[in-house]
């Protein structure tokens, strides 16, 4: 069976508070990323096409993987612009950004809610126009010959999650959560449907020393 292997970039800028500012890794994002390409090459994981989307942090994850050279790009695959929904979350119902990373458990169900029930007032992209963008992306993928792999983002993933699951928005916001940088997510298509094989997987940070890197934000 054909199947594709997602990849959540590493680790961003987690300080920042505007999408510019957030898109590029941390030295601890370079670093998973470097650790992920290692175990890949070791256990002789192959892939006969990679793509990623254009944002800094893909293509950086990509290159500290070892996988730049070979990347398509495809901005179907870029990640969703959270600071500006959450941004016009605050202007229009008041819900303000948190500023500590243990509010977004609240924060990003909210936000995706009302995304998906169109309580956002003209969002810079819809509930979904994004659905449908990272669905055609990822079929198209998944129909071409031989195994791929996909750097992308958190946003992404559940999204594909939940085609597969038929989530709602808030069960869509959780899976998003529990994402961690750097992770493995394996679908395969069969009988014209992608099924979900492997999730949020981080065998490149099994090992005692390295457990402080496994990081969601």
């Amino acid at each position: 069976m054909s199947h594709i292997t997602l990849v959540r970039h590493g680790q961003a800028n987690t300080g920042a508070r505007d999408e510019v500012s957030y898109d590029r890794l941390s030295p601890l994002g370079h670093q998973q990323a470097q650790w992920l390409g290692d175990h890949l090459r070791t256990t002789q994981a192959t892939y006969s096409r990679v793509y990623c989307g254009t944002l800094r942090r893909h293509w950086e994850t990509a290159d500290g993987m070892g996988f730049s050279a070979s990347c398509t790009e495809d901005k179907r695959l870029n990640e969703m612009e959270y600071f500006s929904l959450s941004e016009a979350m605050e202007a229009q119902h008041g819900l303000a950004i948190p500023t500590e990373r243990e509010g977004f458990a609240t924060h990003i169900p909210q936000v995706f809610s009302a995304w998906a029930e169109d309580r956002i007032e003209a969002p810079y992209e819809s509930w979904t126009d994004f659905s449908s963008r990272v669905h055609s992306a990822l079929r198209e993928i998944a129909a071409g010959h031989g195994p791929a792999l996909i750097i992308t983002s958190g946003g992404v993933i559940g999204m594909m999650m939940r085609h597969c699951l038929d989530l709602d928005a808030k069960a869509t916001a959780h899976i998003v959560l529990g994402i961690m940088n750097s992770s493995l997510h394996r679908f395969y298509q069969m009988d014209g449907r992608l099924y979900p094989d492997l999730y949020n997987a981080v065998p490149h940070l099994d090992a005692p020393e390295r457990h402080y890197a496994r990081t969601h934000l």
